[in-house]
Parts: structure tokens; sequence; C-alpha cells
């Protein structure tokens, strides 16, 4: 007898510690999630929030000036984005604007770019690599997750899963 009741002690030992700490951690966005609300100010100082874009599909994309691959990744971003069908809120993390506006200016690249300032909408996405890129539907759900550069065929089979034709 002394078995079982040992057993159904550590079952709810195990419970309530699962429990507590689902209840203290934040879960990281994952596909399939509603996308977390946020509003940022873009290079022009006006607010930009995701829920203005409700009814679009989105990428929301996240990099930064020092990041190679996220240099590399965003002509590629900027040439799609011309052709039109999406949206695209580039999140720069934690930066000064002159930098980043006059890095843009370099790089020839006119996306929307979102600041970040302390980095606390990269914190609410539990982003872990540059660039890592969310592709949020017309619902605010968030389809595919793509961690790391993408080049143009990426890019394109993404967006074609999602619905926005090339």
């Amino acid at each position: 007898m002394a078995a079982p009741a040992k057993l159904i002690r550590l079952a709810l030992l195990a419970l309530v510690l699962t429990g507590c700490s689902a209840l203290s951690a934040e879960t990281a966005p994952v596909e399939g999630a509603l996308a977390p609300e946020f509003t940022l100010q873009n290079l022009e100082g006006q607010s930009v929030s995701l829920s203005d874009l409700r009814g679009q599909v989105v990428l929301v994309n996240f990099w930064a000036t020092w990041c190679g691959p996220c240099v590399e990744e965003m002509p590629t971003i900027e040439a799609r984005y011309q052709l039109g069908g999406f949206e695209v809120l580039a999140v720069d993390f934690d930066e000064p604007a002159d930098l980043v506006s006059s890095f843009m200016d370099e790089l020839g690249v006119e996306l929307p770019i979102l600041l970040d300032p302390g980095g606390e909408i990269q914190r609410l996405y539990q982003v872990r690599g540059y660039p890592t890129s969310f592709f949020i539907d017309e619902q605010s759900i968030i389809r595919i997750l793509q961690i790391g550069p993408m080049d143009a065929a990426q890019l394109d089979a993404h967006l074609a899963e999602m619905g926005v034709a090339p």
C-alpha cells in the first residue's frame, strides 16, 4: 500500500510543479498561435501597430544593422515587397534611429522599418537569432516561422503558402 500512495504523491507533486512553471513562463509565439500585438515607432516617428495591418498578410522581420545575414536578406525582401500582395514590418533591434536610417539609405532599401528600443518586442516574440521572420495571416495567426536568412526562392515559397501570388 505504501507504493501506490508514494506514486500518487509524486504524481501530484509533478502536476503542481508543472502547473507552476507553466504559469510563470511566457510561451514563445509559434505557428498556429495568435501573433502578439505590438506598437512601435517607424523612422519618421509615427506609431505603427501590428493590428493596423489586420486583414493582410504580414511579414514581421526581426533584424539588426550589424547582422550580416540580415543585410544579405534585406534586398530580397525589398524586391518582393515592391511587387505587392503583403505587408512588411522590419523590426530593428535596439539601435538609434539615425544609425538605422543611414544604414537603410546606404543599402537602398525602403521597407517599413520599426524601432524597438530596449528590445521589448524582440523579447515578446522570443527572438533568439537574426534574422527571424514571422509570416502572419489576415486573421493575425502566425503561419510560418523562419529562423535565419531567406533567399528569393524561400521567400516566394513562404508567400505562396500564405496565398500571396508572385
